[in-house]
């Protein structure tokens, strides 16, 4: 760290700083109390669709044990992942992606060669396939919420706990300098006038 230099320049330099760190901390704070908020709904989110998982799981199990081997076959496939469809939104100037829907391969097995309890089977798997896939995208969610929470919480420290407090004592010390350098100056000036008034008492 530079060492302080104790002038009337640094003094301005000091003042400017500290007016630039005071106006920027209230935009820190808000963007950190907005993402706090976030990572708090972004963990319901994730709890809710939890619970919505639990629930599609014991649907599903119900047609597990009617399930032969062919028929596992045809559900796996069935229920294939083909795509992920995602928009982004942003919040607190952070991308942050949302699962619109998720897309499933087109099944190849015929239809009338299979049970007809198997389509409703492959509709619970569908669901339960999605919601899981909401989930990790939720997860990515709050993953990135909470890793700029954590910058921005780094950076208010920051501002709040060292670099307006060093501004401050900065300005303080220079003050004080500066002060007892002025009245130095002013006792010299006493000084030098009274021996200047002695020197004229006695006619030198």
């Amino acid at each position: 760290m530079a060492e302080l230099k104790l002038t009337k320049t640094e003094l301005r330099l000091q003042q400017i700083r500290l007016g630039q760190l005071q106006k920027y901390l209230p935009t820190l704070q808000l963007k950190k109390a907005l993402l706090q908020i976030e990572v708090h709904h972004a963990q319901g989110e994730i709890e809710q669709l939890d619970r919505q998982l639990k629930f599609s799981h014991e649907k599903v199990e119900h047609y597990a044990a009617l399930f032969s081997t062919r028929e596992v076959r045809d559900l796996l496939q069935a229920v294939r992942v083909q795509e992920l469809k995602k928009k982004y939104d942003n919040i607190a100037g952070i991308e942050i992606p949302i699962l619109e829907h998720v897309i499933f391969a087109e099944p190849e097995y015929a239809l009338f060669d299979t049970p007809v309890w198997l389509d409703a089977a492959v509709e619970g798997v569908k669901e339960l396939v999605t919601i899981q896939q909401k989930r990790e995208v939720a997860e990515e969610k709050k993953r990135l919420l909470e890793k700029d929470l954590r910058e921005v919480s780094i950076r208010v420290n920051l501002f709040e706990k060292i670099m307006i407090p060093r501004a401050i004592a900065n300005i303080k010390k220079i003050r004080i300098f500066l002060g007892d350098q002025q009245l130095a100056a002013v006792a010299q000036a006493k000084v030098s006038k009274q021996k200047i008034l002695q020197k004229k008492e006695k006619g030198e």
